[in-house]
Order: structure tokens, then sequence, then C-alpha cells
């Protein structure tokens, strides 16, 4: 897996307590997610598209090619520098193998059923959550499957 752009965004809107579950984590990253993903120009089409098999957080467009994205997000205490990430704690180091397999065929399914014939490709977005400062960043890492 290749990192590609990184971004830091605001979260205005959220509370500056600290989620109490790693629920509540993944929320607000997937909502961060979804804000960089329309900053760099994708359309979001679905959000937690879910089959038996599998689930698929974000659904996006972006020109003609079809984005399945996975978004793992963890909370710290300052946002790491972009210097000193690959030194530190890689969330999307969680996405093992099997869960690319899942999410194939979820993404599979999903062009089935809505009668898509394209390009597409699975991507991974790690988000560093830092509630205190109300700050995100955001890595996007492109066809990691």
């Amino acid at each position: 897996m290749c990192p590609g752009y990184a971004t830091v965004l605001h979260m205005e809107h959220f509370e500056a307590t600290n989620p109490k579950s790693t629920i509540q984590i993944g929320a607000i990253g997937e909502e961060m997610a979804r804000r960089f993903l329309a900053k760099k120009g994708f359309s979001i089409v679905e959000s937690n598209y879910r089959k038996k098999w599998g689930e698929i957080d974000i659904i996006a467009r972006k020109g003609s090619s079809w984005h399945f994205v996975e978004v793992k997000s963890v909370s710290c205490e300052k946002l790491p520098d972009v210097s000193s990430e690959s030194n530190s704690y890689r969330p999307e180091e969680n996405i093992h193998p099997k869960k690319l397999e899942k999410v194939a065929r979820t993404a599979e399914t999903y062009l089935l059923e809505k009668g898509i014939d394209a390009d597409w490709q699975i991507d991974a977005i790690a988000v560093f959550l830092c509630i205190k400062d109300k700050k995100a960043r955001c890595r996007m890492l492109e066809n990691v499957f």
C-alpha cells in the first residue's frame, strides 16, 4: 500500500469531549473521510452499504471510476506530522486480506445490483482524529486490492 495524498480537516460541529467508543470514533472518522473525498473532487454515492458477507464504508465516484473505500480511524493526542507518520501507528495496517476480499465481493454485488459496468477500485483512508483540537488528518491509499 503506497500512501496517497493527505490533508488536515477541521471538525467544527463535533463535541470537544472524547468519544466513548470505537463506534463513535469510527463514525466521526467516516464523516471526515467523506469530507476529505468531497474536497478532492469525489462524489459520495452511498455510505455504509451492507450485505451479509461484508460492508463498504463509502462508495464514491470520480470521473467514470467507482471507488469503494474502507476507512480506518484512530484518535490521538495530537495529529502526527506527515514526516513522522511512518514511525507511528498506521490504522490502515488493520485492513487484512480477508477484509479486502469481503469488500471486493460486496463491491461486485453493488455493481451487479445497480447494473453498473465501469472501472472500479478499492481504496483505504486512514483518519487520525485529535478530538481536543477538533482536527483530523486523512491519508488516502489508492487501489489497495
